[in-house]
């Protein structure tokens, strides 16, 4: 698939020809890591680090809130590495500091090799000094310490000349397991597809800044399908994956979905675009597609907002949600209709009983023992943790995003009991 890039000089994305001449500043990154972020993960990498004339950690870290971010740039030692990916990196992109001394103590799968190289053959110091020592050969050595490569074609990169399929294919071949990227003469959203079929991503920036094609069209020509009107099948997800119907995409409705943010299909009814909620007020907020393995299926994870996706004005097409969700949704209705002398109702108003009851339950959980027992005093604490978050306005989609944000740490606590307070002290 596509990978956008970001490069950030002094706060702002730019774009420059031959890693040197400075093509074009398009200002603030925010909005455009919230509609790259829409497609999958973004490069985002620090001119400034890179070149040793600054900084861009805040607006990075800025960035991680607001899409999943690949990070390089000034990366050279096990502390920025670490810092990475704690603050939520998916990925660090590492280049003359990738060597195995470092990459033994980083997780291989979220980093990714960085080679610059100018007709085959490795550079450094900002494209300037050449190596002597061949880019397939470095794949090589690194392969078994990194998840991923970055092949940068220098002698391409800002000219919009277009794609070596022969040269990406003997990356292929020397990558081995490690998934590879290639950057420098993507021109077309065809280069995109030509590249993805190959099951090679392409990191686009100059393209995609001035013009020549966007997302939607780059997504599409990774796209097939055997249907007769050529649209293509799609999935309707919250943001927890979970189903809430199907719908159909074609190129127009992709593109308005990417760069407006919305659940936008094709109606096949009507013969025409359809922005999910504009008369029903059941308006969907876009945060990703996906493409599924076959390139065939795609994928909207939405924030759902009125009475549901359905028709029916259900909350999916299956009818109402279940378990946790369903206890959500009850809680966050009684917040407002609870009743005061009511068990629910109390518990909202009154600090002292639910903070007691959580301690209560979490202790019964603790002493749990069987199936039986730990389901039934799991189900009790559950209860009453999400009577604390429907309160204080946590949605479990905040606490599965910080859960998932934790996992991606890399420095861990050493996550012993706290000492229990003493009265008194």
């Amino acid at each position: 698939m596509i990978i956008p890039s970001i490069d950030l000089q002094n706060g702002n994305a730019v774009q420059l020809i031959g890693g040197k001449e400075r093509a074009l500043d398009a200002g603030d990154p925010r909005p455009i890591a919230d509609r790259f972020g829409r497609v999958g993960e973004v490069a985002v990498i620090d001119l400034d680090a890179a070149l040793g004339t600054g900084s861009n950690r805040e607006t990075i870290l800025e960035l991680l809130e607001r899409a999943p971010c690949r990070v390089g740039g000034g990366i050279r030692d096990l502390q920025t590495a670490r810092f990475w990916l704690d603050a939520g990196a998916q990925k660090i992109i590492l280049g003359t500091a990738a060597e195995p001394e470092l990459l033994n103590q980083l997780p291989k799968e979220r980093v990714i090799a960085a080679l610059d190289a100018v007709d085959g053959d490795v550079v450094v110091e900002g494209w300037t000094k050449k190596t002597g020592r061949r880019a397939l050969d470095r794949m090589q050595e690194l392969k078994a310490y990194v998840g991923g490569f970055l092949v940068t074609f220098v002698e391409r990169e800002g000219r919009l000349g277009g794609i070596d399929e022969a040269q990406i294919k003997a990356l292929i071949d020397a990558a081995g397991d490690a998934s590879l990227t290639v950057a420098g003469g993507v021109a077309t959203a065809d280069d995109v597809g030509r590249i993805d079929a190959l099951g090679v991503d392409a990191q686009v920036g100059m393209a995609l800044y001035t013009g020549r094609f966007d997302l939607a069209d780059a997504m599409a020509a990774c796209l097939k399908t055997d249907r007769k009107d050529g649209l293509w099948t799609t999935v309707v997800v919250d943001k927890s994956g979970r189903a809430l119907g199907l719908v159909y995409s074609d190129l127009d409705s992709l593109r308005v979905a990417i760069n407006e943010g919305k659940g936008a299909y094709h109606s096949r009814s009507q013969k025409a675009l359809w922005i999910k909620g504009a008369t029903s007020g059941a308006v969907q907020r876009l945060h990703h597609i996906e493409l599924d393995c076959d390139r065939d299926a795609l994928r909207f994870a939405v924030s759902q907002s009125g009475p549901g996706f359905c028709h029916l004005d259900r909350f999916s097409c299956w009818g109402g949600p279940t378990g946790l969700r369903r206890l959500e949704s009850t809680l966050w209705d009684r917040k407002t209709t609870a009743v005061k002398a009511s068990y629910t109702g109390r518990l909202f108003s009154d600090d002292s009983l639910l903070a007691a009851k959580l301690c209560e339950e979490a202790e019964e959980l603790a002493q749990a023992a069987g199936v039986s027992d730990v389901t039934h005093e799991a189900a009790d604490l559950i209860y009453f943790a999400m009577v604390a978050m429907a309160r204080a306005g946590v949605s479990m989609t905040d606490v599965e995003k910080e859960l998932d944000r934790r996992a991606l740490k890399v420095t861990r606590r050493c996550g012993d009991a706290k000492e229990a307070s003493k009265e008194g002290s």
